[in-house]
């Protein structure tokens, strides 16, 4: 299968059709350290653009799946992107790139979104409680995206509890734009070389 994909894609590159794309390898294997190794070190054998981690955020523990993808790591190139597919929360993003990913997708920022649950410099935030009907804060005065410089909890508190369509837009613009200056926090820590500094004050935000 491998072998097909790859020369599959590299024929379709000649021919101009997928000069834009990249091509990853998914390494499975669950939490099994041997099953993983073995995945990786026959997927690594071949030149994918890309590897990605699957088969994790399942519903194991956080600490395995830590541990799982440390020990994966140490398998695939550092010369190309290491994706894990389908993670996660912001502390799993900053554990996760700790142990070497480069790469990250998931439904979280949108999804918690709509279901009233925000992403701040602090940890989470619910905005359907009560307690923020007449808030006229920001969700997070460190940010800067276009809901935090126009509109207030309480604001938000009303629209959700209205069941108005525009809270999820102002909600999710909001989550994403915290995930997003999260990623860019950490490469350009890791290029300062100050990686070490960033997850300290992360957690440190949180405590």
């Amino acid at each position: 299968w491998a072998k097909e994909s790859i020369a599959y894609h590299e024929e379709n590159k000649k021919r101009g059709l997928h000069e834009h794309q990249n091509l990853f390898a998914i390494i499975q294997g669950g939490v099994d350290f041997e099953y993983r190794k073995k995945s990786a070190l026959e997927l690594t054998s071949f030149n994918f653009d890309g590897f990605a981690i699957g088969g994790l955020s399942v519903g194991e523990e956080n600490s395995v799946m830590y541990d799982t993808v440390e020990f994966t790591t140490q398998f695939m190139p550092t010369d190309k992107p290491r994706y894990l597919m389908g993670v996660g929360t912001p502390e799993d993003l900053i554990e996760n790139i700790d142990r070497g990913v480069d790469m990250f997708d998931c439904v979280m920022p949108t999804r918690n979104a709509r279901n009233g649950t925000l992403f701040t410099s602090f940890g989470k935030l619910n905005i359907k409680s009560a307690k923020y009907k007449l808030d006229e804060n920001s969700i997070d005065k460190e940010c800067n995206c276009y809901t935090c410089r126009h509109f207030s909890r309480g604001y938000l508190n009303h629209l959700y509890r209205s069941k108005e369509l525009t809270y999820f837009r102002l909600a999710s613009i909001h989550n994403l734009h915290y995930y997003l200056n999260l990623v860019k926090g950490a490469r350009e820590a890791i290029l300062k070389n100050s990686w070490s500094e960033y997850k300290r004050e992360f957690y440190s935000k949180r405590a």
